[in-house]
């Protein structure tokens, strides 16, 4: 994995332990909207990293 990836996958999961422990109304959307947007960014970090690897070409086997 990418330094990116590793900085946003922290930061994800800093955001949502932050919203499972935020009580009720205090600022959820805030940490709901900076979860999706660190994961979001640490997919990104994946795909420029090129880390997942993706192979348009169907091959068939040929036993």
């Amino acid at each position: 994995m990418s330094r990116y990836a590793i900085i946003f996958l922290t930061l994800t999961l800093l955001a949502s332990t932050a919203l499972w422990m935020a009580p009720a109304d205090a600022f959820t959307l805030p940490l709901v909207v900076a979860s999706c947007l660190f994961g979001g960014f640490f997919v990104l970090a994946l795909f420029a990293g090129r880390k997942i690897r993706f192979d348009p070409v169907l091959r068939t086997s040929e036993d």
